[in-house]
């Protein structure tokens, strides 16, 4: 299936989430938090093992350094924050048996009276040795403490030695692997989330669809098709739901298309009837050359009226590529001619002004001409129908060597971008303020594309509309 739906978040696809992706994401959430405190342990615990070494080993040392006949406190501590090599990554900080500063690793000493747990505690301890982790009063910065008990060869308690190792490093570190941790979690949980996805999807989406079409058949609407991807249980029951979508629509198609054809294709030929019937019922007695002009478009028409009827009834066959045309010979301009004729005094009777370019001649062509008549009505009709009294509609006729060029242009209301691809769709009536059923300029796409053809429109709402057909003719 290609994996084109967008993830909706409800019935079975939400129990998934809340359920399967809910104990996934809490077991990763309880991992990430162990980790976390796991590190963060393993970092301080590691900082306080290293400065109570430190602290010991030095402090040994201290022993070893004093004079044991002329103890001087004060010089040997001298000479032990001197030979101090860790000087940049700690403080080192020399004390009196009171807890007084008197040396420093950094030569700076604090400006007031230090508050100093971890002294108190190793003072108190059996072994000589204090921790203590807090911040920093002059700095405000996270530290650790360790302070060791400085004896002489004797065992006598001289004063100690404070280290001070800052934090922030540290908790940057901690930081940053938390981070890492939280990243790959997150990464987990959404490779399950989109994997799972794609598989409940796989299930949920054909279920949707099958839900859909029964819908959207229901409301009529037979022509939508379920794609199958797997030939499993639910491959199945859309075979099922197109087959029977397929039955119900070849009836119904047949009924509508049969009833929208004959309402929109009947119009046509009723209107020149009715034009020259009044025409020739208020012209003057005498007027013999309209009479005759007149009655022999009534004649012609009403013989394609009852020719039409049985022609509708192919419209069918068309769609389904089974359409059967008369083609013969034919000369374009003539029947073009005859299309214009009809429309002439409708333009004066509308108040419109209808300008017919008309060529000397135009190259013969292969085609059923009664097709092609039909083809040129309906575009002229439309012209009409969606100009406004003072407007003007147009027709050019061009020769362009191995095809023919006819343009019907009018400066009616036009059509909005939005429809301009769609007003060839079948049944599409996008100005439903305008008579019609929409099925012209399909019916016309559809005879001017058997012969070969292209029918294409161009159009800009508020400034009118041109309809460009192009035909081969017969070579030269």
């Amino acid at each position: 299936m290609k994996f084109r739906q967008v993830f909706i978040f409800k019935g079975i696809t939400r129990r998934w989430v809340f359920n399967s992706m809910g104990i996934i994401v809490a077991i990763l959430g309880i991992v990430w938090v162990v980790f976390a405190f796991a590190v963060h342990n393993y970092y301080y615990s590691a900082v306080q093992s290293y400065l109570t070494t430190e602290a010991r080993v030095r402090a040994t040392q201290f022993t070893r350094d004093i004079d044991p006949q002329t103890p001087d406190f004060y010089a040997t501590a001298k000479d032990f924050v001197a030979s101090f090599s860790d000087r940049g990554i700690m403080e080192l900080l020399i004390l009196n048996k009171k807890g007084d500063v008197l040396l420093t690793s950094s030569d700076f000493l604090p400006d007031q009276k230090l508050s100093m747990p971890d002294f108190t505690q190793a003072s108190a301890s059996a072994q000589g040795l204090g921790n203590w982790m807090g911040v920093n009063a002059s700095t405000g910065e996270k530290v650790m403490a360790v302070t060791s008990i400085l004896r002489d060869s004797q065992g006598k308690e001289l004063g100690a030695a404070r280290y001070v190792v800052s934090m922030t490093e540290v908790d940057w570190q901690i930081a940053l692997f938390s981070l890492i941790s939280g990243i790959i979690c997150i990464a987990i949980i959404l490779f399950v989330l989109f994997s799972g996805m794609y598989f409940i999807n796989s299930i949920v989406v054909p279920v949707r669809e099958v839900t859909a079409m029964a819908g959207r058949i229901a409301s009529g609407d037979y022509n939508a098709r379920i794609g199958k991807s797997y030939d499993d249980e639910i491959g199945a029951l859309c075979d099922t739901i197109n087959n029977l979508a397929g039955e119900l629509g070849t009836a119904d198609r047949i009924k509508n298309d049969f009833i929208s054809s004959v309402s929109h294709e009947l119009r046509t030929p009723l209107t020149a009837i009715k034009g020259w019937a009044e025409t020739i019922q208020g012209c003057a007695p005498g007027d013999t050359d309209t009479i005759h002009k007149g009655m022999r478009v009534i004649t012609d028409e009403t013989g394609r009226l009852s020719a039409m009827v049985e022609d509708l009834l192919d419209f069918s066959r068309m769609q389904s590529g089974r359409f059967r045309m008369a083609i013969d010979k034919i000369d374009i301009l003539a029947e073009m001619g005859e299309a214009v004729l009809m429309f002439s005094d409708r333009a004066h009777r509308e108040g419109l002004t209808f300008i017919y370019n008309e060529p000397a001649s135009l190259p013969p062509m292969m085609g059923d001409r009664n097709r092609l008549r039909q083809v040129f009505v309906n575009i002229l009709d439309n012209a009409f129908k969606y100009s406004d009294a003072g407007g003007v509609v147009k027709v050019d006729a061009i020769d362009c060597g191995n095809h023919v060029r006819i343009i019907v242009s009018d400066t009616g209301c036009g059509i909005p971008a939005r429809d301009l691809s769609r007003v060839k769709q079948k049944f599409f009536k996008g100005n439903a303020t305008r008579r019609g059923s929409g099925i012209g300029l399909a019916v016309a796409d559809e005879i001017v594309c058997l012969h070969g053809g292209t029918l294409e429109i161009a159009s800009e709402e508020g400034k009118g509309t041109a309809v460009t057909i192009t035909l081969p003719v017969i070579s030269k």
